[in-house]
């Protein structure tokens, strides 16, 4: 898995949301910086394992998905004499 890595457009948005929860649910402000490493430390530390779950989730929606479209496959068979 490579490195979890975000814009600068999509980093100042994270550290304002970051900013934003320190500020309305812990009554405490952070600075910009802090925030930032707060940030980078979730990204490396935590994020992997949300990065993780989301694979694990595709891998089983695409499962139920191909699971599915073997047996319209098997609805296509013509009878035989030889069964399967």
């Amino acid at each position: 898995m490579s490195d979890i890595t975000f814009s600068e457009d999509e980093k100042a948005v994270l550290v304002g949301k970051i900013k934003l929860y320190f500020a309305d649910e812990l009554d405490q402000e952070i600075g910009q910086f802090p925030a930032q490493f707060l940030l980078d430390f979730f990204a490396e530390e935590i994020g992997p394992y949300f990065y993780n779950r989301g694979v694990y989730d595709a891998a089983a929606i695409l499962s139920e998905r191909m699971e599915s479209v073997t047996d319209s496959l098997f609805e296509l068979e013509k009878p035989t004499e030889f069964a399967r």
